[in-house]
């Protein structure tokens, strides 16, 4: 939890610098990857409802370790397998809901 926080702080201190530069008149470029943060993604697999699949960038300059969390509708909700990402890698965890669920409802992440 004390990861998240950091991670969510380096990103507000570096969206608080860029509206500073900016206010102060020089040009911020825009960037695909806010530096100092993960970006993650959650959907549902194209061809099994009941699979739930996250999808984490590590654009931090440390190792983080993240999984996906699933809620499965008429079953127990269910995590992913831990991945480990270097600084810059991509990633993916997934789970399966139950046979018996509805499918997959949501999708999202705990980063550790």
């Amino acid at each position: 939890m004390h990861s998240r926080k950091r991670i969510l702080a380096a990103g507000l201190a570096a969206a608080v610098s860029a509206v500073g530069l900016t206010v102060a008149g020089a040009a911020v470029p825009a960037q695909a990857a806010t530096p100092g943060t993960v970006d993650c993604q959650g959907w549902v697999h194209n061809n099994d409802p009941d699979v739930g699949i996250a999808g984490c960038t590590n654009n931090t300059d440390h190792a983080i370790t993240f999984r996906a969390e699933i809620v499965c509708g008429w079953a127990p909700d269910v995590s992913g397998n831990w991945v480990t990402l270097d600084p810059g890698q991509y990633g993916e965890s997934n789970g399966n809901c139950a046979f018996y669920s509805s499918g997959v409802g949501s999708v999202g992440w705990t980063i550790q």
